[in-house]
């Protein structure tokens, strides 16, 4: 009986990377808006 669920499931695949782009892209964009409220903090820019 559990072999005829685990069959019915979608196979996930065990090989090759992951898509890491969108990520990546939303983990730079917070830390560099870390690194702006960070220089405005210790008076880098003065804004």
């Amino acid at each position: 009986m559990a072999t005829q669920n685990s069959e019915k499931k979608m196979k996930v695949p065990q090989y090759g990377e992951p898509p890491y782009r969108f990520r990546t892209f939303w983990a730079i964009v917070l830390l560099a808006v870390n690194f702006l409220v960070a220089a405005i903090y210790f008076q880098i820019f003065n804004i």
